[in-house]
């Protein structure tokens, strides 16, 4: 027997771009019905990285599958009583926006607990609820530049920003498992709450072992290019035919390393005693490694590797990640039809495997409004008020085909 562990759960989503959408999007696997709420001309997020003209972006597709459409004039003082039949027949409401923004739509926690005392209000801000900043936007740059993150991604003197927006993708992730305590706590308690993540929080927890680092007085990084500073090598290297990247860690794994590219010479060296110590002489290692790596191609590198379990893998390009064995037959992959492209396109879902939820495709993302008429329907409105609505222009309802 198949349970979904979120199997009756409503959730209301109001975000937009990645943060909260892929919230949203990660309860929606483990089974809540969630409906994205969006503008009746639809959300700015649904054109992020297009895919062609009048086609939803690469962006949208990932954050909002196995989600319901539902798209009305938020604005409207007349959509007041849409809004608030919604929100009573919800369970959780997701939104990344400012607290100001909030407060205007109504979704601030205290309006929503007036309409549902038992709501549960996930939040996501840039900046996090209190502080100077608390009140401003940002973006997945910002929290990677205020962490320090970015200072020490590239090169000495040239900042660099992750080319994926990471902080988006694990403010997510946190702030989905911030909601699923809180549906926790309210099964036992009958009580909702307001769960609030930001993504400066986030970029500074994942920066937390460098900042301790810093505030110690022990030593200040750099950065290092492509190089781990904690340990070697631990680098990117070019090979005949392609590029792999390598990762020594710990005293017997470089043992074995030395041993594959015949490098004994460096045993008992000061220089590489421990892994901070490689770390600090990294460059000097990288050199070696490079010029093993010289003139050989990736598959003769990584069988040597392997041989001797030291971990090296390919670097890959888009193109060749959708290729790439492992990733095609370790079931990460999801291939879906979107209307308008000729091609599949892959989705990773779910993120997580659970032993008693039996896998099954994702719905792909809706078209906007898919789901309108329905959704008002299931809250009460009858079809003559649906009707009302749409003509009022306060509610749009994809046609069906």
């Amino acid at each position: 027997m198949t349970h979904r562990p979120l199997q009756g759960i409503k959730v209301l989503d109001f975000g937009r771009f990645i943060a909260g959408p892929f919230c949203a999007a990660i309860l929606a696997d483990f089974g809540a019905d969630v409906i994205r709420v969006e503008p009746v001309e639809g959300g700015n997020d649904r054109i992020v990285t297009p895919l062609g003209e009048d086609l939803d972006g690469a962006t949208y597709l990932p954050m909002n599958r196995n989600k319901r459409s539902l798209a009305m004039d938020l604005g409207s003082p007349e959509s007041r009583e849409i809004l608030a039949r919604l929100i009573r027949s919800a369970d959780i409401v997701v939104a990344n926006m400012p607290p100001r923004a909030l407060h205007k739509l109504g979704l601030d926690y205290e309006s929503l607990r007036a309409l549902k005392p038992d709501i549960i209000l996930t939040s996501v801000t840039a900046f996090g609820g209190q502080g100077p900043e608390r009140g401003s936007i940002g973006f997945d740059g910002t929290g990677q530049a205020m962490s320090g993150a970015l200072s020490l991604t590239g090169r000495p003197g040239q900042p660099y920003r992750a080319a994926v927006s990471y902080v988006d993708f694990s403010t997510a992730m946190t702030a989905a498992l911030g909601t699923l305590a809180a549906v926790m706590t309210r099964r036992a308690t009958g009580e909702g709450q307001q769960v609030e993540a930001s993504l400066l929080r986030t970029a500074l927890a994942i920066m937390n072992p460098i900042l301790i680092e810093e505030a110690s007085g022990v030593r200040t990084r750099v950065a290092t290019e492509n190089r781990s500073p904690i340990a070697g090598p631990s680098d990117v290297f070019a090979t005949a035919d392609g590029w792999i990247m390598v990762q020594v860690i710990g005293d017997d794994m470089f043992e074995r390393w030395m041993q594959v590219v015949g490098a004994e010479d460096l045993r008992g060296d000061p220089r590489f005693k421990d892994d901070m110590a490689r770390g600090d002489n990294g460059a000097v290692l990288s050199e070696r490694m490079q010029a093993w790596c010289t003139g050989r191609s990736t598959a003769d590198c990584l069988r040597l590797l392997r041989e001797k379990r030291v971990p090296g893998c390919p670097v890959l390009s888009p193109r060749q990640a959708l290729v790439e064995p492992q990733n095609v037959e370790g079931g990460f992959f999801h291939w879906f039809r979107q209307p308008g492209l000729d091609r599949p396109l892959p989705l990773v879902s779910p993120l997580v495997e659970l032993s008693l939820m039996a896998p099954s495709p994702p719905r792909s993302a809706p078209v906007l409004g898919a789901d309108t008429r329905a959704i008002l329907r299931e809250i009460g409105f009858s079809d003559e008020q649906v009707a009302d609505f749409e003509q009022r222009h306060l509610v749009h309802a994809a046609e069906p085909g």
